[in-house]
């Protein structure tokens, strides 16, 4: 919890008294490799703070093909803000690449939180920002460029998760066929 908590004391200031209720609503969750935190089509059901591991974004596309949108590494919150504030079902699945360790809040605690602590939707929609500008600019970039310079781009953002996540899913988070990722690597070494 005390990551979680340092996590959040970059975004707003919190006394003794809220940190421990804080600490009092979140549990910990272990996930195996390629168990789902939330699937595309249900609800957003608690709020995650990666402690260890990588989650995937991804979804299924029109022909079936399994798309990776992105990857969130440790000390991120993962939190679909507008599922949460429209109580909308998740458009994407939330998919564990490697095993993971989370603090979880369920959805109702998050909101007992809100409604206790002054300023913490504040905290979590600064939270949200910062996590949406970081995603944009990650994959803004790897828009236009050929498939060293994404790779090397992707790198340059995750440098310790090349190693950690299935190929197949880094070739689809940077729009590049395997074999091709496969002949990069083996370039740059």
């Amino acid at each position: 919890m005390k990551e979680f908590i340092d996590y959040i004391l970059h975004f707003g200031n919190l006394n003794e008294q809220q940190i421990k209720f804080i600490s009092q609503k979140g549990n910990e969750l272990e996930l195996k490799k390629e168990d789902y935190l939330v699937e595309a089509g249900k609800p957003l059901k608690q709020i995650g703070f990666l402690l260890q591991g990588v989650i995937r974004v991804c979804y299924y596309n029109n022909k079936g093909e399994d798309i990776t949108c992105y990857f969130v590494d440790e000390n991120h919150l993962i939190f679909g803000w507008q599922n949460y504030v429209d109580d909308l079902p998740m458009s994407v699945y939330l998919q564990a690449a490697t095993n993971c360790r989370l603090i979880t809040f369920s959805i109702q605690d998050w909101k007992e939180i809100s409604n206790t602590i002054v300023g913490w939707d504040k905290i979590s929609h600064k939270i949200s920002e910062k996590n949406h500008i970081e995603k944009l600019e990650r994959r803004s970039r790897l828009v236009s460029q050929d498939a060293k310079t994404k790779y090397l781009e992707f790198l340059s953002y995750f440098p310790n998760l090349a190693n950690r996540i299935p190929l197949s899913q880094l070739a689809s988070y940077l729009g590049i066929t395997q074999s091709s990722l496969s002949r990069v690597r083996k370039d740059i070494r």
